[in-house]
């Protein structure tokens, strides 16, 4: 499990931006300096080639970032990463976050509801969701696994998604396939091409 080790000795720096619906949302940026994000994937290249062919680009660097997402006074989402590097323009706004990457989702009541790590992710800040790429392994309190290299998450369904090939792992069964769709307990999804043994709503 990452959690940031300076937290009681850094004085974080607080932006809020602008809400979507009910939601709003908090940049923590916990400014020491770290080593250089990786290299770009294909998929990163692309978000920032859209991003600088609009107008005012804009760019801003931090290090151990935690991001917090609240939901109604509540904290609904946490992401902890060792970089991440925000693009704005008139046009669209998105944060490429670095690893090793570290997620919570809350439930109504703020109890932890699932754990998730991955290498990178990217916050689209126009379609309101969160991509975690590369690695990506899911936990839920009711000891359910989800593994992909792929998922996505979504701040107006509350539900996470996947075109890519995940396994799921429960109490009662396995199953792997393509076309996942589900809540983020894993209490209940949708495989579209499974494999293995069968779906549990």
């Amino acid at each position: 499990m990452m959690h940031s080790s300076f937290r009681d000795s850094v004085m974080p720096e607080i932006a809020t931006l602008e809400p979507y619906k009910q939601f709003s949302i908090l940049f923590i940026f916990l400014l020491i300096s770290g080593t250089g994000c990786s290299d770009l994937s294909e998929y990163d290249t692309m978000q920032i080639r859209t991003a600088m062919n609009d107008s005012l680009l804009v760019t801003t660097e931090s290090w151990d970032v935690e991001m917090i997402l609240m939901q109604e006074g509540n904290t609904k989402l946490l992401i902890e990463g060792s970089y991440a590097i925000n693009y704005q323009s008139e046009e669209r706004k998105f944060s490429r976050i670095e690893g090793p990457v570290y997620v919570q989702i809350f439930d109504s009541t703020g109890a932890l509801e699932t754990e998730a790590w991955s290498k990178r992710a990217m916050y689209l800040e126009n379609e309101a969701e969160f991509e975690l790429i590369d690695s990506v392994r899911v936990h839920t309190r009711d000891d359910g696994y989800l593994y992909s290299q792929y998922l996505k998450w979504s701040q107006y369904t509350d539900r996470i998604t996947s075109p890519s090939f995940v396994t799921i792992i429960t109490k009662t069964d396995s199953i792997s396939g393509r076309g996942f769709d589900g809540l983020t307990d894993l209490s209940y999804y949708i495989i579209q091409e499974p494999t293995g043994d069968f779906v549990v709503d």
